[in-house]
């Protein structure tokens, strides 16, 4: 009824679909006991001084939360050596996300972003009227020089998922360097680097450091995921001051809420809570990595907190025959899944599932 009046971009926006909850697998399957491995969450779940310091701000829930979010943003800039003039905080880094692209991108220009990379890249392209331009990946990673010599005149903006969700896996300093060299001053680079902390690889580029020498460069962290706060929203950009003070004229007020804001405060300050969840991941994955190879899956090697794993039938058949069996994991495209690194219970879990469901590299 209304499709002569919604903006034509809108009508080609997929919906993102999350990760299935808990509670709906329980309900509708009548099971108890179901573990989430599909949405990329902390299994060891916040930190506690953040939680006592969430409910700590309940008791004053009735009052509008700092909209500058003056506190937490100054002691993000003492944790990252930055000014707070570089910072800007989001609903989440996915709202950034659209408030770069609502702010660049004219109706026409395009945006790039690798053909396997995070599902919201293309709907908030569609959402701002830009052109979705997906340069296909190579062995599951960002093709860089597919990037440079995919820009254009019409290039506009370039999102960068390293680690690359969903695949895990991450492209080098050198790789970066030649792209930011080879795009015009005028065209946003963004790189988000929601699993930043999980990286262990020598060659990972820290965005960071790269933010002086290039004012087109935006990066992206969020409190979601190593720090167990994904239910709270809060996601946070670097930048230069001047980009910063365009999303700052766009952004909702008061979008980051007063429990995110203190849950993210405290959280950043408990740096043993940080360091606990990679030594997790890093057990779980070394596990998983062999229980894998033992069962003949294939996967691709993860610089995250998911691994990338390929069965002989369709994904969407595994996430069901897994459903009811307890787990849930995500199902990506074809026959390839992402898989969480849980807890050490967790991940048992799931291979006992999949050795009683599976053999052979996932063959019944």
């Amino acid at each position: 009824m209304f499709e002569d009046v919604v903006k034509k971009s809108i009508l080609n926006i997929k919906p993102y679909v999350p990760g299935k909850p808990i509670e709906e697998v329980e309900r509708e399957l009548g099971i108890k006991n179901a573990v989430k491995l599909a949405s990329n969450e902390n299994p060891l779940g916040p930190s506690r001084a953040a939680v006592k310091a969430m409910r700590q701000k309940l008791d004053s829930i009735n009052m509008y939360p700092d909209g500058s979010s003056y506190h937490l943003k100054r002691a993000l800039g003492r944790h990252l050596k930055l000014k707070p003039g570089q910072l800007m905080l989001g609903n989440g880094s996915n709202e950034l996300e659209q408030l770069i692209a609502e702010a660049f991108v004219r109706p026409g220009d395009e945006v790039l972003f690798s053909a396997l990379s995070f599902v919201v890249y293309p709907i908030v392209t569609d959402l701002a009227g830009g052109t979705a331009v997906q340069v296909p990946h190579k062995e599951f990673g960002h093709d860089i020089k597919g990037f440079i010599k995919r820009l254009s005149g019409r290039t506009r903006l370039v999102f960068l998922c390293n680690p690359n969700n969903p695949t895990g896996t991450i492209f080098a300093k050198d790789e970066l360097d030649a792209l930011l060299k080879a795009v015009p001053k005028n065209v946003i680079v963004v790189l988000d680097e929601a699993y930043f902390e999980y990286c262990s690889d020598k060659e990972y580029p820290d965005g960071l450091k790269y933010i002086e020498k290039y004012p087109n460069l935006i990066v992206l962290r969020t409190f979601s995921k190593i720090y167990g706060l994904a239910g709270a929203r809060v996601g946070y950009g670097a930048a230069h001051p001047e980009i910063v003070s365009i999303i700052e004229r766009i952004r909702a007020p008061f979008n980051v809420n007063a429990l995110a804001q203190a849950g993210a405060l405290a959280a950043l300050a408990d740096k043993e809570h940080v360091r606990r969840s990679v030594r997790v991941n890093a057990e779980g994955k070394k596990y998983m990595y062999r229980e894998f190879g033992r069962m003949r899956l294939e996967y691709v090697a993860t610089q995250a907190n998911f691994i990338f794993v390929k069965f002989n039938e369709n994904s969407k058949v595994v996430f069901e025959r897994l459903m009811k069996e307890g787990v849930i994991i995500r199902p990506q495209y074809d026959n390839y899944a992402r898989i969480t690194i849980g807890t050490m219970a967790e991940n048992k879990k799931l291979v006992r599932a999949l050795k009683k469901l599976f053999k052979n590299g996932g063959k019944k």
